[in-house]
């Protein structure tokens, strides 16, 4: 027996010193090829990118791993005694590897013959999501091992569990237990209940097959399993254990949502970010704030798309985007589920006609009313300039099983709709530095993803004579100069028909002011301007706004803009106008922070000197800087003065009257002293444009289709543009006071004659006052005068070319 029992002792010895010799070989062999633990203190875990307003909404967030790492004094107890209870309830006392989870698994794998569970402590899949692969190898788990050893000698339990909760994947792109909670419960870990952390904890077991979304019953066992574990091991007592037992699995996926809809910004910082920092933008934890202002791009997105759903309905109903007579009430909801909400408007199937309104059904599965009143206005599109006759009842618009678009209202009510086919953008910059406060580059975003704003290139017409007029008063023009609103024809050697521009109406003024002229948006009187101050000259001159001197053509119809501009390029323009005769450039991205929220960007635009005027060659500080954390605070760059102030402030004089008598007058329902603004309307109605601004804001937007067509013959300006334009000003400005720049010095006001436009005699009753520079002074009789000038004579072929737009 005594021989028997040294013997057992013996083998036992040998077995051990093997299986040390065996562990001191594989260490020995497999240690130099381990990676360092210490790079774990500084790892840098895949966070996605952030786009936020400059008042800190969340605008969008890209990245395919949404995860918001938490520190460890942040997770909830009730989360680490859940995890720890189901993962590795020894962990506060083993040393990275735990024998007894170890020997149970090689157990299963003796009997099954293959691998059924790894035997891991937290520490040990730490070791393997950080640095190994998934392999399920012996070569790998000794790995795992001694990695694990050497995680466990250089960091604490604290700082291992933090990495843990942080790095695991857990279904729906959550990676992390912040991200998993905020995807399945649409808060914060520390705000979850117990039953919920219980449910989190289950998922890094297996994050497909215990989804609470994908399989809820499974979720729910597993669930319930880990609180049990909890009772058993004494981390919660009876009645929080039943309380949690009772709570229903009541977990649904909340995605990233924007606080701010803004979805042609965000797409406009991403591709910056990506171009400054490449694939890394997605993965590296940016925090990018912008320029925009979430209450303005709010009312641009709301004014660009109610005025075009009312110019919309202005040319009538195109008819369903489809029909379903006859399709059960099943076949209906499985159409509707292939269409999605496109600017607001929801699909729905009309289910009922009533002479009181329609019943639809939309995608929630509900039947909902929509009032006879909200149709009424549904007559049938026959084209641009004609309708069919006014419906009388619900039954005259639509048919059972037609898909239409309805509007939800605040209250909840549905209004009848269609989605427009003509689209609008628009751009508000600050002048006195070129941020973007709001854009919005189409109806909506998920119809088309083509910005308008900053990508369509279309001709501003009317909108673009403020050029003109400006290089003018710094060519010898001043506002009381006379031109000759009369028919003018180029006929030239080798062109098929003469050139005979026109203005709108096909009415001529004769000699008119050049004040007058603007805000009555004369285009022969344009035209004959820019023939006076020469082509070269104009063209020179038009480049210092930003334009690119290639985009403005070198012949006469350039006084009516037909130069390809986008409404960014024509609102970057416009303010110099409204800032004093600055060149400012328009900027999205104010602040870039990283991760640990570090500033890695601040923007430092040229900006307007508040306090005495540079020069132009005054510019000794970069546009934008690079920060670190000891940053302070950073002179503004100075902007490039590109125009008299002077001829800023008459100029925007002038174009105050367009509004007060011209063809912007729609805007004094506004009730502003300090708005000064342009219509634009090109050849057949096929582009609409209202340029605007006060010394807050210089805002533009343009209406159109993409695919050039007439918008109507009764459709300007004045009617698609400036509406929008009114209603997104009208909040920019609400409460806040009148404020154009002040006069500056060397401008003169005169009493001139409104026949003659020389200086009025003291006794004459109907003169009035103008500004002029203090170097000028009214013009003479004969300043324009047809007989002495060659403005009606023709120019060389390659300046005289005939064009489409009046």
């Amino acid at each position: 027996m005594m021989r028997l029992l040294k013997f057992f002792c013996w083998s036992a010895l040998a077995v051990f010193c093997g299986l040390l010799l065996s562990l001191s070989g594989a260490y020995l062999y497999l240690s130099p090829g381990l990676p360092s633990v210490e790079s774990l203190r500084s790892i840098q875990l895949q966070i996605p990118l952030r786009i936020y307003s400059s008042d800190n909404k969340l605008i969008a967030e890209f990245g395919e791993m949404r995860r918001s790492p938490i520190r460890f004094q942040d997770i909830p107890p009730d989360f680490i005694n859940a995890i720890l209870s189901a993962e590795d309830d020894n962990f506060a006392n083993h040393y990275g590897v735990d024998p007894t989870s170890l020997m149970r698994a090689a157990s299963q794998l003796l009997q099954s013959g293959h691998i059924q569970s790894g035997g891991s402590t937290i520490t040990m899949q730490v070791a393997k999501n950080f640095f190994l692969s998934s392999e399920r190898s012996f070569s790998r788990k000794i790995n795992e091992i001694l990695l694990a050893l050497q995680i466990e000698r250089e960091l604490s339990k604290d700082e291992i569990l933090e990495l843990y909760v942080n790095k695991i994947y857990l279904g729906n792109r959550a990676y992390g237990i912040e991200a998993a909670s905020q995807v399945y419960y649409g808060k914060s870990i520390r705000d979850a209940s117990l039953a919920q952390l219980a449910m989190i904890a289950g998922l890094p077991k297996a994050p497909s097959r215990f989804n609470p979304l994908a399989n809820p019953t499974r979720s729910k066992e597993r669930r319930d399993w880990i609180l049990g574990r909890m009772l058993k091991l004494g981390k919660i007592d009876q009645a929080r254990y039943q309380s949690a037992l009772d709570e229903p699995l009541n977990a649904a996926y909340h995605g990233s949502t924007p606080e701010l809809e803004a979805p042609y910004i965000a797409e406009m910082a991403r591709a910056e970010m990506v171009g400054r920092y490449g694939s890394d933008a997605y993965t590296e934890g940016f925090r990018v704030t912008t320029s925009v202002s979430s209450e303005l791009q709010q009312a641009a997105s709301l004014a660009v798309r109610s005025g075009l759903l009312s110019y919309d309905q202005r040319h009538g109903y195109r008819g369903p985007q489809t029909r379903l007579p006859g399709m059960s009430r099943e076949t209906w909801l499985k159409e509707l589920t292939k269409h999605r909400s496109i600017g607001g408007l929801e699909p729905a199937i009309v289910s009922q006609i009533e002479k009181s309104g329609i019943l639809v059904l939309t995608r929630s599965g509900q039947e909902e009313t929509v009032t006879w009143s909200s149709m009424k206005w549904a007559r049938p599109f026959l084209g641009p300039d004609s309708m069919g006759a006014r419906p009388q009842k619900p039954a005259d618009v639509v048919q059972l099983g037609d898909l239409v678009r309805v509007q939800r209202q605040t209250d909840g009510s549905l209004n009848f709709s269609q989605i427009p086919t003509a689209q609008a953008a628009l751009t508000s910059l600050d002048p006195q530095n070129g941020a973007i406060r709001a854009l919005v580059g189409g109806f909506s975003f998920e119809q088309s993803n083509y910005n308008r704003a900053i990508q369509a290139k279309r001709q501003p017409g009317s909108s673009f004579k403020p050029f003109i007029y400006s290089a003018a008063l710094d060519n010898g023009f001043t506002a009381s100069s006379l031109v000759n609103d009369a028919p003018i024809v180029f006929q030239e050697a080798g062109m098929e028909e003469a050139w005979r521009p026109k203005n709108d109406n096909n009415t001529f003024l004769g000699p008119i002011r050049l004040r007058e002229a603007l805000y009555k948006s004369r285009n022969l009187v344009s035209i004959r301007v820019l023939q006076a101050i020469g082509i070269d000259y104009a063209r020179d001159y038009v480049a210092r706004f930003g334009f690119n001197k290639e985009d403005l053509p070198r012949n006469l119809s350039l006084a009516l803009g037909t130069a390809n501009l986008t409404p960014m390029e024509v609102a970057t323009g416009w303010s110099a106008f409204a800032n004093g005769g600055y060149k400012v450039q328009p900027y999205l991205i104010d602040r870039i922070e990283s991760r640990d929220g570090q500033p890695l960007f601040i923007a430092n635009p040229a900006s307007v000197p508040q306090n005495s005027p540079q020069s132009i060659d005054d510019q000794d500080l970069p546009n934008t800087i690079n920060a670190d954390a000891n940053t302070t605070t950073i002179e503004p760059a100075a902007a490039e003065r590109i125009i008299d102030e002077r001829t800023a402030f008459i100029l925007t004089n002038m174009l105050q009257d367009v509004i007060k008598r011209g063809t912007g007058r729609r805007a004094l329902a506004m009730g502003r002293s300090d708005l000064a603004g342009k219509t634009g309307t090109t050849n057949e109605s096929k582009d609409s444009w209202f340029s605007g601004y006060n010394a807050d804001y210089t805002t533009t937007v343009w209406s159109g289709f993409d695919q050039p067509e007439s918008l109507g013959r009764m459709e300007f300006g004045g009617t698609v543009a400036l509406p929008i334009w009114m209603n997104y000003m009208s909040v920019a400005l609400k409460d806040k006071p009148a404020h154009l720049l002040p006069e500056p010095a060397g401008i003169l006001t005169l009493r001139v004659d409104p026949i003659t436009g020389r200086a009025a005699s003291p006794g004459n009753a109907n003169a009035y006052f103008e500004l002029f520079k203090s170097e000028d002074s009214p013009p003479s009789m004969g300043e324009l005068d047809p007989s002495q000038s060659t403005l009606g004579s023709p120019l060389p072929a390659d300046e005289a070319a005939p064009i489409d737009l009046f």
